[in-house]
């Protein structure tokens, strides 16, 4: 089929777009700067230059690609704010929606997260809901996912999946990446505004490495409708999994402590298994420091 992705150049979508041309797919991505659409080019892809926040130039790049699918990858996380990243989930998947809804696009599949439900004890499921009560800052990244999953339901045909925490290549969790450098004492990457709060308690983290939440984004492209949590097998307190990370880094462990919030829980993966996905990477444990 014909799938255009949006946001076709981040972490994801260095997996994701080599991924969709194997399987078959003619693919045209989406992307802020000439290096992109050099990139996407070599990936065997179609590329488009493109602002997410002008709805005409949206409307005009959607109706070009004439597209059988959307694939929703768009982020404000490099270097940009919690604030910025809820503008993108908000006005950019609304922009994004529309042009589907005039180019007649039948289905569309949309990155949200698996940290965004409520609190409660053992891993969330899909029909746990969504923490829309929280307080701020947490509510500004609610308000976005919240706005981003009833934007894209507008399509009859749409999966919305709820990613953990990325690690591998090109993410904030890499031996040499933004959260090692916070175990570090460095605070000068954009990243650590997002990640201030590396302690090693009891909140409970999934993660799923980029290779797979990649593989799973290609298999949406046939699944029912509804959320999905594109999780690995092992979630996990960071009193468990930011040792792990630290020895992968080369950096001192920092010290245990206790104590978590009540939407630090978790979640679960047996709806995505029950779909044939099954993660590479199992577990963080094995996967920190797989270098894949």
């Amino acid at each position: 089929m014909r799938v255009f992705v949006a946001g076709a150049t981040g972490a994801i979508g260095r997996y994701l777009v080599p991924a969709l041309v194997a399987a078959g797919h003619e693919v045209t991505g989406s992307t802020r700067t000439e290096s992109g659409l050099a990139l996407l080019r070599a990936q065997g892809a179609d590329g488009v230059r493109l602002d997410v926040f002008d709805a005409g130039a949206v409307k005009q790049a959607v109706a070009a690609a004439a597209p059988d699918a959307i694939i929703h990858q768009l982020t404000a996380l490099s270097g940009g704010s919690p604030a910025d990243n809820g503008r993108i989930r908000r006005v950019g998947t609304r922009n994004l929606v529309d042009a589907a809804l005039q180019a007649a696009v039948p289905r569309i599949v949309a990155q949200s997260i698996a940290w965004a439900y409520e609190p409660g004890d053992g891993p969330a499921t899909e029909s746990t809901p969504l923490d829309e009560g929280a307080p701020e800052p947490r509510a500004t990244t609610i308000a976005g996912v919240t706005a981003l999953e009833r934007a894209v339901a507008d399509l009859d045909r749409h999966v919305i999946l709820r990613y953990g925490l990325f690690y591998g290549p090109g993410t904030w969790y890499r031996p040499d990446g933004p959260a090692a450098d916070v175990l570090r004492g460095r605070t000068d990457d954009p990243a650590s505004v997002f990640l201030s709060g590396l302690v090693a308690n009891d909140a409970v983290s999934s993660f799923v490495h980029v290779q797979d939440a990649a593989r799973a984004t290609v298999a949406a492209l046939d699944w029912p409708a509804g959320p999905v949590n594109v999780v690995d097998d092992e979630p996990a307190p960071a009193r468990e999994w930011l040792p792990v990370l630290a020895a992968a880094a080369g950096v001192p462990a920092p010290a245990p402590a206790s104590g978590r919030l009540g939407w630090q829980r978790g979640a679960g993966n047996a709806l995505a298994r029950s779909r044939g996905w099954a993660p590479l990477h199992p577990t963080w444990r094995t996967g920190f420091g797989s270098g894949g």
